[in-house]
């Protein structure tokens, strides 16, 4: 069971609502490709599965569909009365009002030591979920998400690539991941302006880098991404001495899009050396 273009705008008009731009409400409005993205998904009976922005609940009634055990999470104050409706006779979906961004997710998750991550996720916010999840959910070892096709070249990014920033970076030191599919704008009520596609990212069992500091490498991975179009010495003047370029085998005159994780990496354990010499 899911929702039709008919039925989801018969819902809307009977609670009196309206997609809510702020919060990057489009509702997917095609029953194939919410199975398509349960299925891709790989969600089993007894599988744990988080869903944030559940909406109207097209997609959580096929993730309930597996057998899963699902909790889904929406923050509007109307959407989720009618999410609560329309899922009233499953038990094995648990709906959570709140906003994703602030909630404290360990008593929420604390079911299961395994969690995926199944959603449509909000445009504007997708990039920011994304990175939460895989820096402080450690229990959420799989995502399927789908996103604004900008967005998604840039979490799927390579060194080289121009969609490649900062978000890459993290990415690939957390996960694997890359698109599985893609998804018209025509499946969405109301269309949006955009492409959408699916990604899929999987945890590793241990991060890409050993021996740094995960807040300190994002932090100097950012540092150089928001001024890259300067060179590395220039952008990192206040972080990295002409010494630190060299034990690190970095270019000073590369630009932060030319490193890949293992010189971000190496660039990070030269600064930590220095200083930890120094201090001592």
């Amino acid at each position: 069971m899911t929702f039709s273009r008919t039925e989801i705008s018969e819902l809307l008009t009977k609670h009196g609502l309206a997609p809510r731009r702020a919060f990057g409400q489009n509702f997917v409005a095609d029953a194939n490709t919410v199975r398509k993205i349960a299925r891709l998904a790989d969600v089993h009976a007894g599988d744990f599965v988080l869903e944030i922005g559940a909406g109207l609940g097209s997609l959580t009634l096929a993730l309930a569909e597996t057998g899963a055990h699902i909790v889904a999470v929406e923050i509007d104050n109307g959407l989720v009365e009618v999410l609560r409706e329309n899922t009233a006779s499953l038990p094995n979906v648990e709906i959570i009002h709140g906003d994703a961004m602030q909630l404290d997710w360990r008593p929420l998750l604390a079911k299961s030591k395994q969690w995926r991550v199944v959603a449509n996720l909000p445009y504007n916010l997708a990039t920011p979920i994304v990175a939460d999840i895989l820096d402080q959910i450690p229990q959420v070892d799989y995502l399927l998400v789908m996103v604004q096709r900008e967005v998604a070249d840039r979490l799927v990014a390579r060194v080289g690539s121009d969609a490649y920033g900062a978000v890459s970076v993290k990415i690939e030191y957390w996960a694997t991941s890359k698109i599985v599919g893609d998804v018209s704008a025509s499946v969405f009520l109301p269309q949006p302006r955009v492409e959408s596609a699916l990604v899929e990212i999987r945890r590793r069992t241990e991060p890409s880098i050993v021996g740094v500091d995960d807040k300190d490498l994002f932090k100097l991975v950012r540092a150089g991404f928001a001024k890259r179009r300067k060179m590395l010495r220039r952008a990192l003047a206040d972080t990295v001495t002409a010494q630190d370029f060299v034990i690190a085998q970095v270019n000073p005159e590369s630009r932060a899009e030319e490193l890949d994780l293992a010189a971000w990496g190496r660039l990070r354990k030269a600064i930590d050396h220095r200083t930890a010499t120094e201090t001592n």
